[in-house]
């Protein structure tokens, strides 16, 4: 049952094709983890561009999946980078997307199986 993520705009944009879902959760499961891991990479070197790309990467992925505060959080820290923002300024919400993140995958994980 889905509490992390919300699958209606992936099925929307589908039309209920499962191979297309399976793809798109494959796709999450497998890639946002490193660019989370970028993300953070670019917060701890102050680098700014850096964080900026891979937040920018996620952004639609995040909002595909439904998760809305993760979604406006990523844009918090677009806006962070943009401003070039003291670090301690942008780590609680770093970390408060990085968490929805991996809920959702350990969440996608039990609901489906992936190949």
């Amino acid at each position: 049952m889905a509490l992390h993520y919300n699958l209606s705009k992936v099925y929307e944009l589908s039309d209920n094709d499962q191979d297309f879902v399976n793809d798109v959760l494959t796709l999450f499961v497998t890639e946002v983890p490193e660019d989370i891991a970028q993300i953070k990479e670019g917060i701890k070197k102050k680098d700014h561009k850096h964080a900026y790309a891979y937040a920018h990467k996620i952004k639609p992925t995040l909002d595909l999946l439904g998760l809305n505060v993760a979604f406006e959080e990523i844009l918090q820290i677009e806006a962070w980078t943009k401003v070039e923002g003291k670090k301690k300024d942008i780590i609680d919400t770093f970390k408060s997307v990085k968490k929805q993140v991996e809920d959702a995958i350990k969440e996608i994980n039990k609901d489906f199986t992936l190949s």
